[in-house]
């Protein structure tokens, strides 16, 4: 039942959406893709704190993307498997790799520091995203870029470098949560060349089946037995990731990375609401001082990619 609801649910999220951004331009409908996204990524990342206090990571980390293709199953059989039959198998497979250690990380570290600071470090993505571009896709470095690495770094020394201080016993998962960043700037650059040639359920459905099945053989290693309300968490977690990223493609599909990426500190605001309401996380002054500095960065280069 929770599965068709879901499916419900991004269907008619999808109609209102389209219905009332259809007059906008691509690169604004981007936009409100890309909030969506956020919103949902951030309720997400609240649930699996909650979680993964009790669990062992790489079972949540399972749990997570084997839920999410639970919540698929009622579009898969209504239209048939066939209709997600990707064109590149072997892209969708490296995507899964990639997220699959990026998630192992991040996973790790989600119980042990607060939800401001795993937002604020995840604003270096678009960033690490922009190094990647340079690197391996030879796309051109422009002082602006390098100028807003920089500046990102500089705000991730910010958050990072007090948790090692005298009293603070955070640091090491603050780093372990900054090594995710690389891997899934990596995942958006193989999302956004499969949208190319791939639809987004497609994506969707992949992303779900081999995250599945990397992270699969360690979560066994590490199985606890399961609470209802976790196993009604996981499932609820399942349709917030299945939703947050069918937005996430949405966006990608209709304009650049770069041209996105200004709504993202939105989403320091929303975790450090939830981290307040829910675990009862004062954001220090940290946090936000190198949130804001990252998201400036990376506003500020958004807007000079868009000229």
């Amino acid at each position: 039942m929770s599965a068709r609801l879901t499916a419900s649910l991004r269907a008619w999220i999808h109609k209102r959406v389209h219905h009332h951004t259809a007059h906008l331009k691509p690169a604004t409908r981007a936009l409100v893709w890309a909030v969506g996204a956020g919103l949902l990524f951030n309720v997400l990342n609240a649930l699996m704190r909650v979680l993964a206090q009790d669990i062992n990571p790489l079972q949540a980390q399972f749990l997570r993307y084997a839920c999410g293709f639970v919540v698929l199953v009622p579009v898969l059989l209504r239209n048939g498997m066939a209709a997600y039959q990707p064109r590149h198998i072997g892209g969708q497979f490296t995507r899964g790799a990639l997220h699959s250690v990026g998630l192992f990380f991040w996973f790790a570290a989600l119980p042990k520091i607060p939800l401001a600071d795993m937002t604020a470090i995840g604003f270096t993505t678009p960033l690490f995203i922009m190094l990647g571009a340079y690197l391996f896709l030879r796309e051109p470095m422009r002082w602006e870029r390098w100028v807003a690495t920089v500046l990102g770094f500089a705000g991730v020394m910010i958050v990072v470098g007090p948790q090692f201080s005298v009293g603070g016993g955070s640091g090491w998962y603050h780093l372990l949560m900054l090594a995710s960043a690389p891997l899934f700037a990596a995942s958006f650059l193989v999302t956004k060349a499969l949208t190319r040639y791939e639809t987004t359920g497609t994506i969707l459905v992949w992303q779900a089946i081999t995250v599945s099945l990397f992270s699969l053989p360690m979560a066994l290693l590490n199985w606890s037995e399961l609470s209802a309300w976790q196993w009604a968490g996981f499932l609820l977690s399942g349709a917030l990731g299945s939703g947050g990223h069918y937005c996430l493609t949405q966006s990608l599909q209709k304009a650049d990375i770069s041209a996105t990426q200004s709504v993202r500190f939105l989403e320091l605001v929303w975790s450090a609401l939830m981290g307040w309401l829910l675990f009862s996380d004062v954001p220090t002054l940290n946090a936000i001082m190198g949130g804001l500095l990252i998201s400036a960065a990376t506003i500020w280069v958004a807007r000079r990619e868009s000229r």
